[in-house]
């Protein structure tokens, strides 16, 4: 969808979110674009793509509004990026009850503080997070508030559970997934121990962005054709 210059495009997975910007560059001609909320390479979903001046003025006003996201986790391991790019360390955990992860969850709603993921693009020392994390150095990143409005379970079938969580602006979904898979326990096949479960972000779609809905999003594919 295309309205003063606010242009709602369905993300693939792969390309960056400035991969969607240049393209959008090529296809309208307009030097002055800009994305309002960044989607990591491997997630899809909705991206709002600002085009023209006025347009791209309000770029802070769309990156502070809430996000929906249905997000796959898929619990029993780790990764070091919170997603399946990364270095899977599996946890040997077995089948944790769904009783126990309703439980959890609860844990993670309203206003807590998030520590964001090592592999990101926030900056140390003029440096981003994930340029430091590559070369094997310590990130140590503070923690940010954060507000999760509701997390629904939609499905669970061991390892995977899927869920719609509804949050503030600055929520990193990898984080939260790494966050509950480190609550979640789970008897460990090798020992009575109670271990933590460990999950990571297999799928990733932003559904929503404040009140814009991905229903009305197009691809770039469509956007050629208009």
């Amino acid at each position: 969808m295309v309205k003063n210059n606010i242009l709602l495009i369905l993300k693939p997975s792969g390309p960056t979110s400035h991969d969607i910007v240049d393209q959008v560059r090529k296809i309208t001609g307009e030097k002055r674009v800009g994305h309002a909320g960044t989607l990591d390479p491997f997630a899809e979903g909705l991206l709002i793509v600002l085009v023209g001046r006025e347009a791209t003025k309000r770029q802070v006003e769309f990156i502070k509004l809430d996000k929906e996201y249905i997000a796959t986790l898929r619990l029993g391991a780790e990764s070091d990026t919170g997603d399946l790019t990364g270095s899977i360390v599996p946890t040997n955990a077995t089948q944790v009850r769904p009783v126990l992860i309703r439980r959890i969850l609860k844990n993670f709603i309203g206003e807590i503080n998030q520590v964001p993921p090592a592999y990101s693009a926030l900056k140390i020392h003029g440096r981003k997070a994930y340029e430091l994390a590559r070369d094997g150095k310590e990130v140590k990143l503070a923690p940010r508030k954060i507000k999760i409005y509701g997390i629904e379970v939609l499905n669970y079938k061991w390892p995977m559970l899927q869920l719609k969580i509804n949050c503030s602006s600055g929520t990193y979904i990898r984080a939260l997934a790494r966050d509950i898979g480190k609550q979640l326990a789970a008897p460990s096949k090798s020992s009575r121990q109670r271990n933590g479960c460990g999950a990571y972000l297999e799928k990733l779609i932003r559904t929503k962005i404040g009140k814009y809905v991905l229903k009305d999003a197009v691809n770039l594919e469509e956007l050629i054709a208009k």
